[in-house]
């Protein structure tokens, strides 16, 4: 029996190894090439011969932000564009609710009914209508389990995009703007950042730096993150989404010139506005856009940053949380007992170890209500175009306290403004419809 079976399993074996062979070299990596395929005719097939071609709606295809073209750029070399948006998911330095790292998918869930080709009223016309290369470069694959290797990480990511060619537009109306102002007098790409936690904007300065120094600040959040970390602070636990402008200012960064808006957080005491001052910020708060109005706050900041290389990083707690709920909110930020105690230990030694109980208690200093609206933030982004921008981002968006989506639905909207803001030379004109000149008197 086995003298018969032998053979037998001899030749299956050889046919076997000769169909390996056969698949192998007609079907590398599985898939057999394009060349040795035969190529069907799709018009004459029920689908496209009735319906035409398989077009992505709101709904539907691969999640890309408004249905940009996507590519993973860092491995991609011969992706080209003036504009690349670029994930971040990293969240692991939040001091209360983690959850960020899934901004950037809920950003881009949000952006499924926008199109970079359909324009607005408020606008006057697209991103893509303005001519830059608009390209979703996809998520830095950033790891979860080591900060100091993360922020490496997405430190490389930003300066490899950074360093490729640019497109050079799609249309005649595309514009070149960062040559003026790099160190090498090249131009460069912009990138928007989607996060992610806030302190993934301390990877992108040292990225910027290297291109073109120190640069400005627009920075809209409810908190001002410039908060010095405490003396007992390992080198890696001192960088966190309340401390990361303090760290880059050490780091010379950051010019004098940089500015906050729509600051409402809790404050311990009166130092943390002369600790933020000395970062390089200004203060605009929530209400002053009640005091001073929309148009006297966009003056203020573009005569702070006046013709600075700038970032904007907007942080969605700036909004209300009943128009975007789905953020960290009641930061914990036991930093602020440092200075402090500096501040008391001489003169007040009895205050100083009352203060000191709030190492153990920390103090809440979340925006809780009262923020901007999001038409509001859209205003103001509308009055900053013609900035020298670098880039941009918007962190903090964590789906899982969202409600209907309507935080990722309102970020991705500013993530369209901000797509127009940067490519546009100056504010565009407001609206006319049936109003005069004579009726802005406001």
């Amino acid at each position: 029996m086995l003298a018969v079976a032998l053979p037998i399993l001899i030749a299956l074996s050889g046919r076997a190894n000769a169909h390996a062979s056969h698949h192998e070299e007609f079907y590398p990596g599985v898939q057999q090439p394009l060349a040795m395929m035969d190529v069907v005719d799709v018009a004459t097939e029920p689908w496209t011969s009735k319906y035409g071609l398989q077009y992505d709606l709101g709904y539907t295809g691969p999640l890309s932000f408004s249905h940009l073209p996507y590519a993973r750029c860092l491995e991609d070399g011969a992706a080209r564009f003036d504009i690349g948006l670029l994930g971040m998911p990293f969240d692991t330095t939040t001091s209360y609710r983690p959850g960020a790292r899934f901004g950037p998918y809920a950003i881009r869930s949000g952006s499924r009914r926008q199109r970079a080709a359909s324009g607005t009223l408020a606008w006057g016309t697209s991103p893509a209508d303005l001519g830059a290369g608009l390209l979703d470069c996809g998520d830095v694959p950033v790891s979860a389990y080591d900060n100091a290797k993360a922020l490496d990480q997405m430190e490389a990511a930003y300066s490899t995009l950074l360093g490729r060619p640019v497109q050079g537009g799609t249309t005649a109306a595309y514009k070149p703007s960062t040559a003026a102002f790099a160190l090498d007098g090249i131009e460069h790409p912009r990138i928007v950042t989607l996060g992610g936690d806030h302190t993934i904007v301390l990877p992108i300065l040292r990225a910027l730096n290297k291109v073109y120094g120190p640069v400005s600040v627009i920075h809209f959040d409810a908190h001002l993150d410039t908060w010095p970390s405490p003396p007992s602070a390992s080198e890696q636990e001192r960088i966190t989404h309340g401390s990361f402008f303090a760290i880059a200012a050490e780091e010379g960064l950051l010019t004098n010139t940089s500015i906050h808006a729509g600051i409402r957080c809790k404050m311990h005491a009166l130092d943390d506005i002369e600790h933020d001052d000395s970062v390089g910020f200004q203060v605009i708060s929530t209400d002053d856009i009640d005091d001073y109005g929309i148009r006297k706050v966009i003056k203020k900041i573009r005569e702070r940053i006046g013709k600075n290389p700038v970032y904007l990083s907007l942080d969605i707690d700036v909004v209300d949380p009943g128009l975007a709920p789905a953020s960290k909110r009641l930061q914990i930020n036991p930093p602020l007992i440092y200075y402090t105690d500096l501040r008391f230990q001489r003169a007040h030694p009895s205050q100083v170890r009352v203060r000191r109980l709030a190492v153990f208690y920390p103090s809440l200093t979340g925006e809780l209500t009262g923020g901007w609206t999001t038409r509001e933030v859209k205003r103001i982004l509308r009055g900053l175009a013609g900035l020298n921008f670098v880039g941009a981002d918007i962190v903090e968006v964590a789906p899982a306290y969202d409600n209907a989506d309507i935080t990722g639905i309102a970020a991705a909207d500013l993530v369209y403004d901000f797509l127009a803001m940067l490519q546009l030379e100056s504010p565009p004109l407001p609206h006319q419809g049936p109003f005069s000149e004579s009726d802005l008197a406001h």
